[in-house]
């Protein structure tokens, strides 16, 4: 459970849910950005995020050796480059996503909200017809009748009738809609910046504060400036 010792302050983590989109590299951003500040996590990866990951990086995610395979990840860039990062994973608690008494299952198990980064149209659908089909799902729907926040970071082209109806149906619920469309204006010019700006407008939309990008202040060309 969550026990809170004498002089301690009870843990209210971020939940991050990870789909099988395309996109892990959105994912290790803001699990890195939200450690970065300070922010405690607990991770729910799908099974099918699994082989995306498997896809995208080579690393299989265990349940038994989570924390070693979670260092992994984080530790590698966008391009895939390993030791571009040094991520301290002590307060993420990881839940399998097939456990569906697990704390986060629960509205009386506290959280900040949840950010599902990244998350497939499958995922959209789930969450946006309370389908509760795994633990991801069911936080995510769990976060929603909590009044809490959600940001839904989706990550997929071209995008039908259907799941555009969803995703209506979430921002009605309240939840946050964050596409992962990269802007440009911040001045990239690695893989890692374009990945940066869609993990730190996810960052932005939970109001969780962070160096992931360069903001707009008003000036043209200010993307350019030392290039």
């Amino acid at each position: 459970m969550n026990p809170v010792k004498p002089g301690e302050t009870r843990r209210t983590p971020w939940i991050v849910g990870v789909s099988g989109a395309s996109g892990t590299p959105y994912a290790a951003s803001v699990l890195r950005a939200l450690l970065a500040a300070g922010e405690s996590v607990d991770l729910v990866v799908s099974r099918a995020s699994r082989l995306t990951l498997l896809d995208e990086t080579g690393i299989s995610f265990r349940d038994a050796h989570w924390g070693e395979d979670l260092r992994e990840w984080l530790d590698r860039g966008a391009d895939g480059k390993p030791g571009t990062f040094e991520a301290d994973i002590t307060d993420v608690r990881y839940w399998n996503a097939g456990d569906l008494a697990a704390g986060p299952s629960s509205g009386s198990y506290p959280s900040k909200g949840m950010l599902i980064v990244p998350a497939s149209t499958a995922c959209v659908a789930g969450v946006a017809l309370g389908l509760s089909k795994d633990l991801l799902q069911r936080a995510a729907s769990v976060t929603l009748k909590e009044r809490r926040k959600l940001v839904v970071a989706v990550r997929e082209t071209p995008l039908n009738g259907q799941t555009l109806r969803h995703l209506v149906t979430l921002d009605d619920a309240g939840a946050s809609v964050v596409p992962a469309s990269p802007g440009f204006y911040a001045g990239a010019t690695h893989i890692q910046d374009l990945v940066d700006f869609v993990a730190g407008r996810v960052l932005d939309a939970a109001g969780v504060g962070h160096d992931l990008y360069r903001r707009w202040e008003g000036e043209l060309g200010g993307g350019t400036s030392g290039q």
